[in-house]
C-alpha cells in the first residue's frame, strides 16, 4: 500500500514539476534580470554564495544603468534566498529568481526555490533575459527503478538504474576452477567439485539478490530485473529453485555482455534501453485495459466524465481516479455578491466560453473568486475521496481511446453505481417540492418511451 502511495506521490510531483517547466519557460524578462542556478547534492552553500558575491561585482561594472539595476536586484534575491539553507538538501536545490514581464507589460518578481523530489545531478549558474528550464527535465525521466544482476564467471554485480541515474548497490567476486582434460579417476571427482563451487556460486547470487531487492521480505523494491552475463549462468540462475520467484516474476529481459563488473552494467543498460522505456507504458496500457473490461462487462462499476465522476467521488465510491495529464478543464468558484451564495463548477475551456455559466437563474452576473486547473486540483485533494490517483497519456492507443472517447476522466469503482437513476432521482427532488402529488406522479412515467433497464443501466 505504502509503494501505491509513494508512486501517487511521484506521479504528482512529476505533474507539478511539468507544470512549472511550462510557466517558467513561458516567462520572459526585461534585460538579462532572470537567474537560474542549480545546486547538486553535496555541494557547499558557502561556495555559491562566494560565487554570487563575485557575479555582484562583475554586474556592478556593466554601464547600462536599468540592466545593472535589475541584475544586481536579482543577486541579491538569489542570495537573500540561499539564507534560509544552512546547507545543501540531500536532492540538491534548484533556485529561479528574476522580473517578469506579465501578460499586462506590467513587471513582476519571480523568486522560486525548491529541492528537487529526487537527486539532480547538475550544477547550473545562468543570468539571461528567460529561465533555462533544460536541465530540470532530467526531473521528468522515467524514474521507475530498473535491476540489473551481472554475472560471470569471475565474479557478479548488483545495481539499479533510475532514470538517467545509476548505481551499483554490491560486487563480488570469485574463483572458480576450469575444466581440464586430466585423465583417470580424477576427472570425474574434479568435475563434481567444479559442479558443486558452481551451484554455491549461483547459490550466493540469489540469495545476494534477494537480500538486495527484496529488502522488507514481502515486495520487490524494483519494478523490474534484467539479468546480465557473458556464459549460461544467467539462464542457470534463472532456472535455479534458489532464486526468488518474486524476482524470477519481475525479469523483464535477458542480455548478453561481453565483460562483467562495471562495463558489463554499462553494456546491459545500453542493450536493455528499450525494454525499460516501455514498462511505464505497459502499466498504463494495463490500467486503462482494466477500466475497459469494465465497460465491456458492463459491471456498473466504472464512471467517465466530469459529471459523473464527481458524483461518484462524493459517495466514496472511486478506487481508482484515471485522468489524462493534459485535461483542459479547470474549477471555478462563482460568488453571487448580492446574496453571498458560493457555486462550484467544472468546465472545460469550450464551456467556459459560455456566459450562460456565469449567470444565476434571475441573470445577476457571478463573480469568480477562485479559479483552478481540474488536473492540480486533484492532485492536492484526491486524498479526501479515498481514491488512487493516477495519470495516462494519450501515448498508447488505449490511452488516445480514452481521451477521446471518455473525455480524458474517470474511474473504477469499489460497487454498482446507477448514474441514471441518481440523475432522475435529483431532478425528481426538485419537483416534489414544488407541484402537487398528481404531478410528481406523471413524473414517474418515462417521457422518452423506454425502460432504463433497455440500456444496460
Amino acid at each position: 500500500m505504502s509503494n501505491a502511495q509513494d508512486d501517487t506521490e511521484q506521479q504528482i510531483e512529476i505533474f507539478k514539476v511539468k507544470k512549472l517547466i511550462k510557466n517558467l519557460t513561458a516567462a520572459r524578462g526585461n534585460g538579462t534580470s532572470m537567474i537560474s542556478l542549480i545546486v547538486p547534492p553535496g555541494d557547499q552553500i558557502s561556495r555559491v554564495n562566494k560565487m554570487l558575491s563575485d557575479e555582484y561585482g562583475t554586474a556592478s561594472n556593466i554601464k547600462s544603468r536599468v540592466n545593472r539595476l535589475s541584475v544586481l536586484g536579482a543577486i541579491t534575491s538569489a542570495q537573500q534566498r540561499l539564507k534560509l539553507y544552512s546547507k545543501c538538501p540531500k536532492n540538491g536545490l534548484v533556485l529561479y529568481c528574476g522580473t517578469v514581464i506579465t501578460d499586462e507589460g506590467k513587471e513582476k518578481k519571480v523568486n522560486i526555490d525548491f529541492e528537487p523530489f529526487k537527486p539532480i545531478n547538475t550544477s547550473l549558474y545562468l543570468c539571461d533575459n528567460k529561465f533555462h528550464t533544460e536541465d530540470l527535465n532530467e526531473l521528468l525521466i522515467d524514474d521507475e527503478a530498473f535491476g540489473f544482476i551481472v554475472m560471470d564467471g569471475n565474479g557478479s554485480l548488483y545495481g539499479t538504474v533510475q532514470g538517467s541515474n545509476r548505481e551499483v548497490l554490491h560486487k563480488f567476486s570469485v574463483d572458480l576452477p576450469k575444466k581440464h582434460g586430466r585423465g583417470g579417476q580424477s576427472a570425474l571427482r574434479f568435475a563434481r567439485l567444479r559442479l558443486e563451487k558452481r551451484h554455491n556460486y549461483v547459490r550466493k547470487v540469489a540469495e545476494m539478490a534477494t537480500q538486495l531487492f527484496v529488502p522488507d521480505g514481502q515486495k520487490p523494491n524494483v519494478q523490474g530485473i534484467v539479468l546480465a552475463g557473458s556464459a549460461d549462468f544467467k539462464s542457470e540462475l534463472m532456472r535455479s529453485d534458489l532464486f526468488d520467484q518474486r524476482l524470477a516474476k519481475i525479469v523483464i529481459k535477458m542480455v548478453d555482455v561481453s565483460y562483467g563488473g562495471l562495463q558489463g552494467f554499462n553494456q546491459a543498460i545500453e542493450l536493455s534501453a528499450d525494454t525499460l522505456g516501455s514498462v511505464k507504458l505497459m502499466k498504463e496500457k494495463k490500467l486503462l485495459q482494466k477500466y475497459m473490461d469494465e465497460i465491456s462487462l458492463d459491471t456498473g462499476k466504472y464512471c467517465f466524465g466530469i459529471e459523473d465522476t464527481f458524483k461518484a467521488l462524493d459517495l466514496g465510491a472511486v478506487e481508482d481516479l484515471i485522468i489524462w495529464e493534459n485535461l483542459d478543464a479547470d474549477r471555478l468558484v462563482l460568488r453571487n455578491n448580492s446574496t453571498g451564495e458560493e457555486k462550484v463548477l467544472h468546465l472545460t475551456k469550450t464551456q467556459q466560453e459560455n456566459d450562460n455559466h456565469y449567470h444565476d437563474e434571475n441573470g445577476v452576473e457571478l463573480e469568480i473568486i477562485e479559479k483552478e486547473s481540474l488536473v492540480e486540483w486533484f492532485a492536492n485533494h484526491y486524498k479526501d475521496f479515498g481514491a488512487n490517483l493516477e495519470y495516462v497519456t494519450d501515448r498508447s492507443g488505449e490511452g488516445t481511446q480514452f481521451v477521446k472517447g471518455f473525455g480524458g476522466i474517470g474511474g473504477i469503482l469499489r460497487w454498482k453505481v446507477d448514474f441514471v437513476e441518481m440523475s432522475a432521482f435529483d431532478e425528481q427532488g426538485g419537483d416534489d417540492s414544488d407541484d402537487s402529488d398528481e404531478e410528481s406522479d406523471d413524473d414517474d412515467d418515462d417521457d422518452y418511451g423506454f425502460d432504463d433497464g433497455d440500456f444496460g443501466f
